[in-house]
Parts: C-alpha cells; sequence; structure tokens
C-alpha cells in the first residue's frame, strides 16, 4: 500500500466529473487501499478518487458506523436536513457551513462489483454527500453558506 499525494484547491482534476468504474480488478484493489491509507494518514472522514488525481467514480469512507468503500455510489433517497461545519483534506485551512441531508439511501459496488445498498444517517449522512460531490467536481465551498479560515 502507498500513501498519495491529496490534490489541492485550484487543480481541475477536483472540477471533473469522474468516470464509472468498469474494472473490478487488482488496480480498483490498489486504490482503494492506497485511498484508505491515506485517509487514515490525514486522519479524515472520507477521501474520493479525483482528491487523489484519479477520475474514478470511487470513495472511502471512516466514521464511527465503520469503513466503507464504495465503488460507482449513487444516492437513491434523502431525507431530512442538517446543517454544519465542513473541512476537506483538498481545501486545506477552511471550514464552512453546509446544508445537507439528515438521511440518505446509497446503492454502489464493492471493490469486487456486488452491488450493496446501505442507508447513512447524521454524520454518516454528511460524508457520504460530500465524497460523492467531489465524484462530480463539486467541492464543499461551493454549497457552504459561509466558510472561514480555521
Amino acid at each position: 500500500m502507498a500513501i498519495r499525494n491529496v490534490v489541492q484547491e485550484g487543480d481541475e482534476v477536483l472540477r471533473k466529473k469522474c468516470f464509472e468504474v468498469t474494472a473490478f480488478d487488482e488496480k480498483l484493489g490498489t486504490l482503494l487501499d492506497d485511498m484508505r491509507d491515506t485517509l487514515r494518514k490525514e486522519d479524515g472522514a472520507g477521501l474520493a478518487a479525483p482528491q487523489v488525481g484519479i477520475l474514478r467514480r470511487a470513495v472511502v469512507i471512516d466514521v464511527p458506523e465503520g469503513f466503507f468503500e464504495m465503488v460507482n455510489p449513487v444516492i437513491v433517497d434523502a431525507k431530512g436536513e442538517q446543517t454544519g461545519w465542513e473541512g476537506c483534506l483538498s481545501v486545506r485551512g477552511k471550514r464552512g457551513i453546509v446544508t445537507r441531508p439528515n438521511v440518505v439511501k446509497v446503492e454502489y459496488s464493492d471493490r469486487k462489483g456486488k452491488r450493496k445498498k446501505i442507508t447513512a444517517r447524521g454524520f454518516f449522512a454528511r460524508a457520504v454527500c460530500h465524497e460523492l460531490d467531489h465524484l462530480d467536481g463539486i467541492l464543499y465551498i461551493d454549497k457552504a453558506e459561509r466558510v472561514d479560515r480555521d
């Protein structure tokens, strides 16, 4: 496994829409392993493939509910509302207030291509929405009602 460099705000890769993953192979497994290791080194809650310079629809999320790898994730339902502070490993030195759904249902594939479904609530739902936005070239600062320096 390897620690990858986290791309920073201003790099055009963060503003591009990602491609669907079609090959569930060793290369994908290595990417997901590297993303996990990078996320843990950076002490974050989530990391999307474009944040390490790869335009593929893959994210890793590490929250109290567990560690999740989501490939080709799609939010199929969202309910409620929560407003709170967010930060991002790709937007260092800033934090912002963002409103997100309080509950999301997500369909995704695991690293082997098996389809799964999960319901995320609270902070977990916030992390899912934040990371899936990255897959469409959206940063939390685009949605924030307020952005401050840390």
